[in-house]
């Protein structure tokens, strides 16, 4: 498995079963504050004394919560021929004590492993036979299942979901066998720089303290970890209140809610989850290692979803370094030709965030990067002319937009909106906050952001790398 950089980091872990890799990678998907709600209709009855509630419907978004406090969300395109499913439940790494580091992860896989009526053979056969795909991830502050069927398939990706959910047998011998895949994970993790680096980063950032720990868990903690501690935090969090079902593709508001109010009947209640708020420090983690480049993140702490500055901080990010005609790619790769990669990264969670910059480059080069990365984010504070404005924003809009054709897109988009802000938000409200940020919203938040304790990851032959002092000098 491999680690991306994070666009914003709410590192997700992709389900083996797949071969995909750990994802530390998040789509930036309509989450946006209150703006005029065009359309919507906010309502708050029920289809009848004893069935599910009708909460929410905006731009064709349903959200209902069904007599058990589920959350369903949908929506429906009928000009798809699939139909995503994704189950969200609210707990993730980030909710962890020490002792348990990586068990949301451990967990997630070991669902797949069996039922009362399915074995692990079975859920992965049923799938594929129709043609679908069955998949999950782990993240800091949630943990996702989540199937692809053809639409006239529906009923059986709700029912393989719901049966690993509420029906796991979590076998010994099957936790015995992906203790083991797991800690092979971590191992190839450890070997593999670009994991390494943001990991490292994310400890340096928030030290001692859950936000700051790999969602993967260590070697040893993973080693432990036997069956009933693994019931008790199914039991624990796998519950009704804690979990929602979203869903977009070819399928009906009163077909979904039919599958869900059967297929999701057992679900327990669910304890809170209790949270460490994020804590950021800052610093520096160096590391010589033999390999041929050099890793270089540099990052600060930022905002958090509902911060009035998430839209100003994406199109900073965008008009730094997220893309070709991006202020760092122009002045490290193309005129310098220095690096083969090198972008910034917004990290957001719902109570904190990080700014981020990744570099690889070569021994030989290396001792050119930061005082360069620094010089543009000093710059960027004083002066941004209105084309790179334009451009980044037309960035974001059309990565919003172009998104949404993806059904399994749109079900994280929905999930994330109901997790952060407690309601889907209107396409239109997305656009609207990203067209209002002007130049002054986006200097004033270069400022916020580059004035503070920095973080430094660094990796690989790192001698001509600057010490952390250095870099915080070429800061000041």
């Amino acid at each position: 498995m491999t680690l991306q950089a994070p666009a914003s980091a709410l590192g997700a872990v992709t389900h083996p079963a797949a071969g995909t890799c750990q994802m530390f990678k998040d789509r930036r998907l309509g989450l946006f504050t209150a703006a005029a709600l065009m359309g919507t209709l906010m309502t708050s009855s029920r289809l009848d004394a004893d069935g599910p509630e009708l909460v929410t419907s905006v731009e064709g978004i349903t959200e209902y919560r069904l007599s058990n406090g589920l959350q369903v969300l949908l929506f429906p395109d009928p000009s798809k021929p699939q139909v995503t499913v994704n189950v969200t439940i609210l707990v993730g790494s980030r909710h962890e004590g020490y002792g348990e580091a990586g068990m949301a992860h451990l967990l997630e896989h070991m669902v797949f492993k069996g039922t009362r009526k399915r074995d692990a053979r079975a859920i992965a056969e049923e799938i594929e036979s129709v043609g679908g795909h069955l998949n999950a991830h782990t993240s800091r502050e949630y943990t996702a299942f989540y199937a692809k069927v053809l639409k006239g398939d529906v009923a059986l990706a709700i029912d393989v979901i719901a049966d690993m959910l509420q029906n796991a047998t979590l076998d010994t011998s099957e936790l015995d066998r992906e203790r083991t895949v797991v800690i092979q994970e971590i191992l190839q993790s450890l070997d593999t720089p670009d994991d390494v680096i943001f990991d490292r980063f994310q400890e340096t950032a928030f030290p001692d303290q859950p936000l700051g720990r790999s969602v993967l868990g260590s070697p040893e903690l993973i080693g432990s970890m036997g069956r009933d501690v693994l019931f008790d935090y199914m039991r624990q969090h796998y519950g009704a209140p804690r979990m929602l079902i979203s869903a977009a593709g070819a399928i009906r508001h009163d077909q979904l809610i039919a599958l869900a109010e059967a297929a999701f009947a057992a679900l327990p209640s669910a304890v809170p989850a209790t949270r460490t708020e994020g804590a950021y420090a800052g610093g520096s983690w160096r590391e010589e290692r033999e390999l041929e480049q050099v890793h270089l993140v540099l990052g600060f702490p930022s905002v958090g979803y509902r911060d009035p500055d998430f839209h100003a901080v994406s199109v900073l990010s965008t008009l730094l370094g997220g893309g070709m005609s991006s202020r760092l790619f122009q002045e490290v790769r193309e005129k310098r030709g220095l690096v083969y990669s090198i972008y910034s990264f917004p990290s957001s969670y719902t109570d904190t965030g990080l700014f981020g910059i990744y570099a690889g480059t070569g021994a030989a080069e290396a001792h050119e990067i930061l005082p360069l990365v620094c010089a543009e984010l000093m710059k960027v504070g004083h002066g941004i002319d209105d084309a790179e404005l334009a451009r980044a924003r037309s960035q974001l809009k059309a990565g919003i937009l172009m998104a949404l054709e993806s059904t399994s897109a749109r079900c994280e988009q929905l999930a994330r909106q109901i997790m952060v802000f407690g309601r889907p938000i209107p396409v239109a409200e997305t656009v609207a906050k990203i067209e209002a940020v002007d130049r002054a919203a986006v200097e004033r938040v270069s400022r916020r952001i580059f004035s503070r304790r920095p973080t430094l990851a660094a990796l690989g032959p790192i001698e001509g790398v600057q010490d952390y002092e250095a870099v915080r000098a070429l800061l000041a």
